[in-house]
């Protein structure tokens, strides 16, 4: 018997254990479905692509994307302590205030948010209006800097975009380097920065290798989980709450293998409704990108990380190369006048970044991409059998609002013209496969061959329908999800930061403590 289970030991759910576990009068249960976070590969910054379809992976991919040419799309997702924040490419950005402005729920604007955001860091940079200092996150400057990718700002700002020290400030606009969640050059995950300190806490007990199949209700209350370990069935029981803290594609998969969600569905496939919710694993949204290869023969791409005075300098220093975490540098822009905010982000990389990251390099290149960063289309997180372990069917249907492709293609123009600036002309020489012309017809057809995903899955037990602002289940008592599936519109940005964001407000409002005062910086 737990007061709190915690399922998912993820970007979210290690922040919760840290929390809820300060409490020593309470005693909770974290469970993961992978193993410890043991693999040094987790731990190497650039080896993060060496974990892709591995054993730690979920290894998801799309069912037939119908505008991106019925191409099924590889969605890779952490089944690791740390979750995907063990895997993903550590861009530490919060998004922009009007993002969290518009989700219109009581309690999570910006100016509510962002002492959250604030207490969980520990930025290399010092505390100040918009960061703090000695929190669990380490929050860093790159130790990379790759040429390739200071060139990629250089250009951009020659094409006519302005220069951003600082994404996370009062203006998210323009063009610079990324700050990472590494500490000291080695990845500073979830289970790194909040789990592994306290891993001693006599009330804390985190269970791996253990995949959870249901949430066990009775009357109208969640009481616990069940689950398998090591080929047992298991069971935990949960005095105050159950959390699912099992990101965008699992947590709405096990709220329906409980039978919450919609009841057309799960009658159809034997499972007792319990709770009618037809919009459990609605609502799913993505950053799509479309990516540019630029190969050339400079040798400083990622591609010399192997060598043996690069490892040594890693292991000595934690410096170098094998500290890059891929993206290093990007920025936001607006396609067009009268935008409230960015509709584009750029990911800039020194390396080939082929296939989603499944393709392998064959030699130097720059790649870097825009994504669409408020997407109209919803896509949708569907069972296909009572059997837990079972893949869901995920359809993100890009592209459905065809205002998307709109702002891809005007993404890609943009890219293509930054090409162009002569900071980076030895490093553009030549773009694999390019679009067949600079005709908008041609871009489409490009961007729906070549989108990807920016692995930034939200939405699907969002605020508003499927929970309330106190991120509860409707129609279940002692059941919450904490997750990125909470967010009703994605943000604009990369997803790590703003989840943990959430998991630190989620654990206040679960002790039932007074919300951190909000803060309103001043704007230069």
């Amino acid at each position: 018997m737990y007061d709190y289970v915690i399922v998912g030991a993820g970007s979210a759910g290690c922040v919760l254990a840290n929390r809820l576990s300060e409490d020593p009068g309470v005693e909770v249960c974290l469970l993961e479905a992978g193993p410890a976070d043991t693999n040094e590969n987790i731990h190497t910054p650039y080896a993060f692509v060496k974990l892709f379809r591995t054993a730690l992976d979920w290894d998801y991919d799309s069912h037939d994307e119908r505008h991106c040419g019925n191409r099924r799309i590889y969605l890779p997702r952490g089944r690791v302590l740390g979750g995907t924040s063990s895997m993903n490419a550590m861009v530490y950005i919060r998004g922009h205030r009007s993002d969290y402005d518009g989700w219109r729920q009581p309690g999570w604007s910006y100016p509510e948010l962002l002492p959250y955001f604030k207490r969980s860091e520990d930025n290399e940079r010092g505390a100040g209006a918009y960061h703090g200092t000695g929190g669990p996150l380490a929050v860093s400057e790159s130790r990379s800097r790759n040429p390739m990718t200071t060139a990629f700002v250089e250009a951009a700002t020659e094409t006519g975009y302005a220069a951003n020290a600082d994404f996370n400030g009062a203006e998210q606009d323009g063009f610079g380097h990324y700050q990472v969640t590494q500490r000291e050059g080695r990845r500073c995950s979830t289970a790194a920065g909040f789990l592994r300190p306290v891993s001693d806490r006599p009330n804390l007990t985190v269970l791996t290798d253990l995949q959870v199949h249901r949430v066990v209700l009775e009357n109208g209350r969640a009481c616990g989980v069940e689950g398998e370990r090591f080929g047992e069935q298991v069971s935990f029981r949960a005095e105050r709450e159950v959390i699912l803290s099992a990101g965008a594609y699992n947590s709405p998969q096990l709220l329906m293998l409980s039978g919450v969600g919609p009841a057309d569905l799960l009658t159809g496939l034997g499972i007792g409704v319990l709770v009618d919710q037809p919009e459990v694993g609605a609502n799913l949204q993505d950053h799509p990108q479309v990516n540019l290869n630029f190969a050339h023969t400079e040798p400083v791409s990622l591609l010399v990380t192997a060598e043996p005075r690069h490892v040594a300098e890693f292991e000595r220093s934690g410096t170098g190369p094998l500290t890059s975490n891929g993206p290093e540098a990007g920025g936001f822009i607006r396609t067009r006048d009268g935008l409230a905010a960015p509709d584009v982000q750029f990911h800039a990389a020194p390396m080939m970044f082929l296939a989603g990251g499944l393709g392998a390099p064959t030699g130097h290149a720059l790649s870097y991409g825009a994504c669409v960063l408020a997407p109209r289309s919803r896509g949708s997180v569907r069972i296909v059998s009572p059997d837990p372990t079972a893949k869901p069917r995920i359809i993100h249907d890009y592209y459905a609002e065809p205002e998307d492709l709109d702002v891809a293609v005007a993404g890609l123009r943009a890219g293509l013209a930054i090409a162009r600036g002569s900071a980076l002309r030895r490093y553009t020489t030549r773009l694999l496969d390019p679009p067949e012309s600079d005709y908008d017809d041609d871009l489409r057809d490009h961007a729906r061959r070549h989108t990807q995903t920016l692995f930034h899955p939200a939405g699907t037990c969002a605020m508003g329908t499927v929970l309330d602002a106190g991120l509860r289940v409707r129609g279940v008592d002692g059941l919450r999800v904490v997750d990125a599936s909470v967010m009703p519109r994605l943000v604009r940005g990369n997803t790590n930061a703003p989840t943990i964001a959430i998991a630190e407000k989620a654990a206040d409002l679960i002790r039932g403590r007074e919300p951190l005062p909000a803060e309103e910086p001043l704007h230069p």
